[in-house]
């Protein structure tokens, strides 16, 4: 008797984890969950914390994320503005100075609607290796060249461009933008 019950149980409590698996596994998504968009989670990270990037590398992959955003998604006025803050919050203090936030929101808005105009997207980001992120100190300010590559798309077909990154470490030790520079004899965005 005792061993039909503790058979019974067993039985119960199998049945109750495959159940439980089954639910989880076929049940649809929630509105929050399909619903957030690749602008809104890079709105909601919060960088100017605990959550900002590492490593130079990192912050050109969170950057170009930004990117991506900027010329792939859509998105409402606002969003384009939050989206610009987040990349100045990526960017030195030497350049972000010379950003003032109004100033890089209308940039970057006629930058995307001259891409737009020609039906431009970014079909790929990619940023170099580890190994061939180069670091330098010089006067006592520690350095970093990241490079990035990026596969624009048009009605002409695809082209690769780059981008060359130069980012110093701050005060706070995180490392951010001081400078990028379009690489030589790749695609110009003003073509």
């Amino acid at each position: 008797m005792k061993r039909i019950r503790t058979m019974v149980i067993g039985l119960i409590c199998i049945g109750l984890v495959v159940g439980y698996y089954y639910y989880l596994t076929h049940k649809a998504p929630s509105k929050d969950e399909s619903e957030v968009t690749e602008v809104q989670k890079i709105i909601l990270k919060d960088i100017t914390g605990k959550s900002y990037p590492a490593t130079p590398r990192e912050v050109v992959k969170f950057y170009n994320r930004i990117l991506l955003c900027y010329y792939n998604e859509e998105y409402t006025d606002e969003e384009l503005r939050q989206l610009t803050e987040q990349a100045l919050v990526l960017m030195d203090e030497e350049l972000a100075d010379n950003n003032p936030k109004e100033q890089y929101f209308q940039h970057v808005e006629e930058e995307v609607g001259v891409y737009r105009a020609k039906k431009r997207t970014i079909g790929n980001a990619s940023v170099c290796d580890s190994n061939d992120v180069l670091f330098k100190t010089i006067e006592n300010q520690e350095y970093a060249y990241v490079t990035a590559s990026y596969f624009v798309r048009d009605e002409d077909g695809v082209a690769k461009t780059g981008q060359n990154y130069i980012l110093r470490k701050d005060s706070e030790n995180k490392w951010k933008i001081l400078a990028f520079q379009l690489q030589e004899g790749v695609l110009d965005e003003n073509e």
